[in-house]
């Protein structure tokens, strides 16, 4: 496929996924703005040869991410510092397991603010990730033979 062909793919995928989110979230009555997937999605769908946009990446960032922020919750409630750290211990976490996924920084964030438990990391987390991986994977694949992942995991 031509560079702009590839760019109009890309972007279509964009939309559609981002589509999907809208409806997911809406049938499981979580507001969109707890959905933490809009910047995977641009990520996965609009760069899918990065390193970051590959699946251990996208799904373990995500989980490990939000794992950091459950537990600081946990432990501190909610608060500018507990998101703050929160957040920092994530990345850490994500370079340290070579799962570096820089949307996945909203996770911790978003659960220390709104004080989110356990439940959070299956709906919407695992659940979002692994649908956006698949979607990815079917996405990126479509066109031409075996172009996405670079490798699972």
């Amino acid at each position: 496929m031509k560079n702009w062909q590839i760019l109009l793919w890309r972007a279509a995928g964009g939309g559609a996924a981002i589509l999907a989110m809208y409806f997911l979230a809406g049938f499981g009555e979580m507001p969109v703005m707890l959905v933490p997937f809009a910047t995977s999605i641009v990520l996965v769908l609009g760069s899918p040869e990065a390193e970051p946009a590959q699946p251990r990446a996208l799904v373990g960032g995500h989980l490990l991410s939000a794992a950091v922020g459950i537990a600081i919750a946990a432990l501190t409630g909610p608060s500018p510092w507990a998101g703050a750290v929160a957040v920092g211990l994530a990345i850490a976490a994500m370079h340290a397991t070579k799962t570096f996924h820089p949307p996945a920084g909203i996770d911790p964030l978003i659960i220390v603010n709104e004080h989110l438990t356990w439940t959070y990391l299956f709906i919407p987390v695992a659940a979002g990730a692994v649908l956006l991986a698949c979607f990815a994977f079917l996405w990126h694949n479509a066109q031409r033979k075996r172009v996405w992942p670079r490798q699972w995991w």
